[in-house]
């Protein structure tokens, strides 16, 4: 009843004794500077260091300036019925009261390590409050004394301070505009509640022995000093609503930014408070299987795993760690989850970026696979092969078994590859590994050691079962569907045993691949065991293929000459460089036996280039300009580099072109003859001559001699020594001469040996011949009399006249 009846008292003080349009008005400005403090309090609070004490200076002007025109529109509203002025020192006095200590309010308020700091700082606002209005009553001057109600003082003060706090605290943990609205109602609300409070304390008791002094500002004055502070309250209160707005602008288009950036991010984002999700952002609602609005407030252990492994931090120091996703089909995601502390709406949560690792499993896997298979065809590949081998030996030995290593080897892929190119090359090794893996044993290996190269690996067999299982290998090749590379591509197997034939998986493998050499020696597309005697001839090969390498550079090789004569008149034409290798402990080591060698090891092509580079530097120092004609291998034709190669011999060495002659053999074209033309016609097209070696010998085809631009052909030695005791062979160079003839083109006879030899290739009008009888292979310096050099002092061949 008590509480009633002093709200009836403050209202009937505010009615009887105020002009309401100014109480309403000293509200207004209240609200509205109670709002724009708060406001800007906000702000404040958004920037560190300088710019927030500027921000909060502003505020305590606003808020201060708000709370004293408050007051002092409110005592211009009172009418006590007497003359009042104001004292100018305490008006002034009560205005920086004001300022200072909501300032000081706002300041406590903005301080994170503060317990309670925004109820602390709404009590100082609310004693700021009551120190302005007691401080502005001082300095309120009327013909009276004026008496106060401590019960209503203290109530005031109690309003204006609760008020205070609660508005304070509600300004600072919402953050929008509805929260700065509501907060400033509620300031303004404890403002007026303790001034109004305060006035029903006051009773004026006239006194006319009193007066207002003569310095006192009188209400007039007060008025404008009410006015400017009430547009300097204006002024900031649009500012302030202009900042929010601003603000509220920037905020959205941020929001939407980060929103972006967060949806345009490859990996998952999840910002958590504690373990509650509060966003998500499109890659991790798919991930997950779920709607962004369906994630929001679930708990994060409930999607995501805590099994796996620690956290560990990465380079940057966040922390990483591997987690299952559980997703909305019931399935779970493998995912590495990084966690790091982000502030978030003003506080701070937990961002959490969430990585599918599908891929990188699967990635993994593969690469595993390939540790230990074949990419190409998906067998086990030769590191797999050695281990299992090793495994598979101690596993025979302890038992007392026999196991067999098979060394398979296709043969003619090089042609394969040629031929229908390396895509076709890759499908025939996959079609071998398919049938060899069909016809194998449960508990054997088929391993892709490297190119054409395959090992099987076969526990506990004997020989006769090595045998018969080689047998069922040819067998699936041969009844296999390989296409047309496989109708060019057989297949050659060395078998090895053990324990008979080696104990230790290194050696063992090397008595298989001598098997493989002896089967392919021995006519390929077939198997052969293992043999002592073997060893002994493989070893010579290898240690004669490691010499060929090495030969160029160690100096044992050497070119020789042999001229090459024209039969009607006996002048030499020209020479043909042989080569000639000199081995250290071997001797001279026979052409027929190292060439082959060469080409098949592919070290003709450093030979090569060097007898060319040679016999062209040699040649261009003769005073003669003498042709020089030198050998090409098959291997060299079909090198893409050839006819560059010849292009640069001839600029570095000097020689002409047309003093170059190239013998190439029919069986060189045959095996790719579209590559041969090219390469042939572009050697023609530098002016070099080219003539077909060993015609009559090979295949022989008139097709080749109109395809091919050959300027000479060279007929066999061995036909131009039978001539004399055969009439088949004689009849073979007449046909060849004649066909010389019809073509166009120049023939030389080879191996020619004796004067009868020589008579009848002078009756059949044979242009050129080259033999013994002309000169044995020998240095040029034997020539000298022939390149036009000084002539030895001894030991020239003698000459040979014409027929």
């Amino acid at each position: 009843m008590a509480a009633g009846t002093d709200v009836i008292s403050i209202y009937n003080c505010i009615v009887d004794s105020h002009d309401l349009r100014l109480v309403l008005l000293a509200a207004l400005i209240c609200t509205l500077a109670a709002a724009t403090s708060l406001a800007l309090l906000d702000y404040a609070r958004r920037y560190p260091g300088r710019p927030r004490r500027l921000w909060l200076a502003v505020a305590a002007v606003a808020g201060g300036s708000g709370i004293w025109a408050t007051h002092f529109i409110a005592m211009l509203a009172f009418s006590p019925g007497l003359p009042t002025a104001y004292d100018l020192g305490l008006t002034g006095l009560s205005l920086a009261i004001a300022v200072a200590m909501t300032g000081a309010g706002f300041w406590i308020a903005l301080r994170p390590a503060l317990p309670g700091a925004a109820w602390a700082g709404g009590a100082q606002v609310g004693l700021g409050v009551a120190a302005m209005h007691f401080t502005g009553m001082a300095a309120f001057e009327v013909a009276g004394r004026i008496t106060w109600d401590l019960a209503y003082v203290a109530g005031g003060l109690a309003a204006g301070t609760a008020l205070g706090s609660l508005a304070l605290r509600t300004a600072l943990r919402g953050g929008s505009v509805r929260a700065t609205f509501g907060a400033a109602g509620l300031l303004a609300a404890g403002i007026c509640a303790l001034h109004f409070t305060a006035m029903r304390a006051a009773t004026i008791v006239p006194d006319p022995g009193i007066a207002p002094s003569g310095t006192a500002m009188p209400a007039q004055a007060l008025a404008v000093a009410v006015a400017l502070a009430s547009v300097s309250i204006l002024v900031l209160a649009f500012a302030g609503l202009w900042l929010h707005v601003r603000d509220e602008r920037r905020a959205a288009l941020e929001g939407d930014r980060m929103r972006g950036l967060a949806n345009a991010a490859v990996e998952g984002l999840v910002v958590c408070d504690g373990d509650r999700i509060v966003t998500v952002n499109d890659s991790f609602a798919r991930l997950a299987g779920l709607a962004p609005a369906a994630l929001a407030g679930t708990g994060l252990p409930a999607i995501l795993s805590e099994e796996g492994g620690p956290a560990e931090p990465d380079a940057d120091g966040l922390a990483a760690a591997e987690r299952q996703l559980r997703c909305a089909d019931g399935s779970l995601v493998p995912v590495e989850v990084i966690r790091r502390v982000i502030d978030y709406a003003g506080r701070p949560h937990a961002a959490v970026a969430v990585r599918d690792l599908r891929a990188r499993k699967r990635a993994e896997a593969r690469i595993a696979f390939l540790a230990h298979h074949d990419a190409l065809t998906g067998a086990p590949n030769r590191p797999s092969f050695n281990a299992r081998l090793v495994q598979e030996i101690a596993l025979a030995r302890a038992a007392g078994r026999s196991l067999a290593v098979i060394c398979l080897d296709l043969d003619r892929f090089k042609e394969v590859n040629d031929l229908f190119g390396h895509a076709g090359g890759d499908a025939l090794l996959r079609e071998v590994c398919r049938a060899v893996t069909g016809a194998l044993a449960p508990g054997q290996m088929l391993a892709r050691l490297g190119g054409d190269e395959f090992a099987i690996l076969a526990p506990n067999l004997d020989a006769a079962g090595a045998e018969a299982a080689a047998a069922a290998i040819l067998l699936a090749l041969r009844e296999a569907e390989m296409g047309p590379a496989g109708a060019i591509a057989a297949a050659s197997l060395g078998i090895a045993l053990f324990p008979h034939d080696a104990e230790d998986a290194e050696t063992l493998m090397n008595q298989a691949d001598t098997a493989l050499y002896r089967a392919k020696s021995d006519g390929r597309g077939c198997y052969r065991f293992f043999e002592a005697r073997m060893g002994a001839q493989v070893r010579d090969r290898r240690l004669m293929e490691h010499d060929l390498r090495h030969a160029v550079t160690r100096g044992e090789l050497a070119i020789v000459y042999q001229p090459q004569t024209r039969i009607d008149t006996g002048e030499t034409v020209g020479f043909e460089a042989l080569l000639r290798w000199i081995h250290p402990e071997r001797g001279h080591v026979s052409p027929a036996l190292f060439i082959p060698v060469a080409e098949e090891t592919g070290a003709i092509l450093a030979i090569g280039e060097w007898v060319l580079r040679e016999t062209c530097r040699e040649a261009a120092s003769w005073r003669r300009p003498l042709r020089v004609a030198v050998n090409v291998s098959a291997v060299q034709i079909h090198s893409p580099a050839f006819a560059e190669l010849v292009h640069a011999v001839l600029l570095t060495t000097g020689l002409p072109a047309e003093r170059l002659e190239l013998e190439i053999t029919e069986t060189a074209l045959i095996r790719d003859l579209p590559r041969a033309l090219a390469t042939l016609r572009k050697v023609k097209a530098l002016g070099v001559r080219i003539a077909m070696d060993d015609f009559g010998t090979g295949y022989s085809s008139l097709s080749n001699l109109r395809a091919f631009p050959f300027d000479k052909i060279k007929i066999d030695a061995s036909f131009t020594r039978s001539v004399d005791t055969s009439e088949q062979a004689a009849a073979i160079v007449r046909t060849v001469l004649g066909l010389g003839r019809g073509l166009g083109l120049p023939v030389l006879a080879e191996g020619v040996e004796t004067i009868a030899e020589l008579a009848f290739l002078g009756a059949e009008a044979c242009p050129e011949a080259q033999g013994y009888l002309f000169g044995r292979p020998s240095a040029i310096a034997a020539f000298a009399h022939l390149t036009g050099e000084p002539e030895p002092a001894a030991g020239a061949e003698p000459r040979v006249m014409a027929a």
